[in-house]
């Protein structure tokens, strides 16, 4: 019985041709993202721009839409609430009151009011202006340290034209995906930045692939230039990256369905990283090497195809 195969064996397609295609579809993607940094722009959560948190729970399973209906009355401005861990659990997150500290301790007094005694006070978080710009620029310090690592390990590993490529890259798919939360408006707070950092990850992964293969191929064939080394690698690999693609955006799929509010940022996040991560794998990555100086490829006349024939 034969393997199914996604990808018919000995493709060939000329990934070096329509790397213009590609690298024309990043552009216009990247161009889009930084205007929608500009406008409309992120959406902070609480976590960046300060407010309330209060997790709550219930002895019986809480209605959302009603919790909603009560808060919404109190004229407290931006209430969001999501069910958190289960039906009884709910998270309660409230926008920065203006007054200080003062403001939003009257805050929780008044949903506290408003709910009554029936819920149990497992958490109250009180986020101010100032700590919120302090987790932004963590988050900003922690995604661009994680960049670099990953640039320095594949330079390290490879050679430093792989490196700046896979910086590119992997900085092209966090970049593109944070347009993403600008454009459908989604709530950016640090389970995005845990979703961007995820993201970054793995897109170097499918990276990392396609550029050992084109270690081996450069062995293999010296004489070779760097544009049939490309066509060769991402057609071998391509049946790889396709597969595992797949089955990981099949594994995150259920969670977007049916995960709930809590999840949805995140996986919408993974979701979307994964579709552009494999994109910039096949016609971007490998691409940019055409336009760095070239690679050091030793010495053509000790090619094995040659000592093979002499033996």
């Amino acid at each position: 019985m034969k393997p199914i195969r996604l990808v018919p064996e000995n493709t060939d397609i000329d990934f070096a041709r329509l790397r213009f295609f590609g690298l024309l579809v990043s552009a216009i993607l990247i161009l889009g993202t930084a205007v929608a940094l500009v406008w409309p722009g992120l959406n902070l959560g609480i976590d960046f721009k300060g407010g309330i948190l209060m997790e709550i729970r219930a002895e019986q399973p809480i209605d959302v839409g009603q919790l909603r209906g009560n808060l919404n009355g109190l004229g407290l401005g931006e209430v969001q609430i999501q069910q958190f861990g289960s039906p009884n659990d709910a998270l309660v997150r409230i926008g920065q009151q203006t007054g200080g500290d003062a403001a939003q301790n009257e805050a929780v007094q008044q949903v506290r009011a408003a709910l009554g005694d029936g819920y149990e006070y497992r958490r109250v978080e009180l986020v101010g202006p100032r700590v919120g710009g302090e987790l932004m620029r963590d988050g900003i310090i922690a995604t661009a340290l994680a960049l670099l690592a990953i640039a320095a390990y594949v330079a390290f590993r490879f050679e430093w034209q792989f490196g700046v490529s896979a910086l590119l890259a992997t900085f092209h798919d966090v970049f593109v995906t944070l347009g993403l939360f600008c454009v459908l408006q989604l709530e950016f707070d640090l389970t995005a930045v845990a979703a961007l950092l995820t993201l970054a990850g793995y897109s170097i992964n499918d990276t990392v692939v396609v550029f050992d293969r084109m270690r081996e191929q450069m062995r293999k064939h010296k004489s070779a230039d760097l544009k049939t080394i490309i066509n060769m690698s991402v057609n071998q690999t391509l049946g790889r990256t396709i597969l595992t693609s797949g089955t990981t955006l099949l594994a995150i799929l259920p969670l977007l369905m049916f995960g709930g509010s809590a999840l949805a940022n995140f996986t919408i996040a993974l979701f979307w990283g994964i579709l552009v991560g494999t994109f910039s794998s096949v016609y971007v990555a490998g691409a940019l090497l055409l336009y760095l100086p070239q690679i050091r490829r030793g010495d053509k006349e000790d090619r094995p195809d040659e000592e093979a024939a002499r033996a």
